[in-house]
């Protein structure tokens, strides 16, 4: 992808950088719009959508825990775009790309149960919480799920709201509206049945 145009956070990310940077970063297009994308020889480290303001954040924390970029090629990051290829044509309902998480032990907790929401599925926020033994958790599970720096694969888009309101989304609304209907539309049964997603609103 060129860099003509871009911000100066993507820019800087895709720059060659430091050849002994452990993190090699690139550009995957996608639907949802250009998504960057940054691996290890251990695993896919981050998934982030292209936006600057974004990316400010997200990118902080991933030099914090893995050091600086680069641009290049790993194997993961080939893994990494050749399943979002899958998952967006409606091929690939799992991820099998390793990943590798870091953060405070309560975030990783976090994102660790929110892999373990099934494709086409939903959880409210307090299910979540629930689910980690928080008593009122579900404001720290909100928090901790927009600092997710694993997006859709990590799937933070599959938490809404106890009533079946989307609430908020680090990647724009319209993003997390546009995952939970691909995976509605592709998901085995209609398996938004019974799920919060499902049920009417409530007051």
């Amino acid at each position: 992808m060129s860099t003509t145009n871009l911000g100066p956070i993507l820019e800087r990310m895709l720059a060659p950088g430091d050849p002994g940077a452990s993190v090699a970063t690139r550009v995957i297009e996608s639907p949802v719009g250009p998504l960057v994308a940054a691996a290890t020889t251990d695993g896919l480290v981050f998934l982030e959508f292209g936006d600057e303001g974004r990316l400010a954040r997200q990118v902080a924390g991933l030099q914090r825990h893995f050091g600086s970029t680069r641009a290049g090629s790993l194997p993961f990051l080939d893994q990494a775009e050749r399943e979002l290829d899958d998952y967006f044509t409606g091929r690939r309902l799992q991820f099998e790309v390793p990943l590798v998480i870091r953060g405070t032990e309560f975030q990783e907790r976090v994102w660790r149960e929110l892999l373990r929401i099934p494709y086409g599925e939903t959880r409210a926020y307090v299910e979540v919480a629930q689910r980690l033994n928080l008593t009122n958790g579900q404001r720290a599970v909100g928090l901790a799920n927009g600092q997710n720096r694993i997006a859709i694969i990590v799937p933070c888009h599959r938490v809404i709201e106890k009533g079946g309101g989307l609430r908020g989304y680090g990647g724009g609304l319209w993003r997390k509206k546009f995952l939970l209907d691909l995976e509605r539309r592709f998901a085995p049964g209609g398996a938004f049945a019974g799920t919060p997603l499902g049920r009417p609103a409530t007051s």
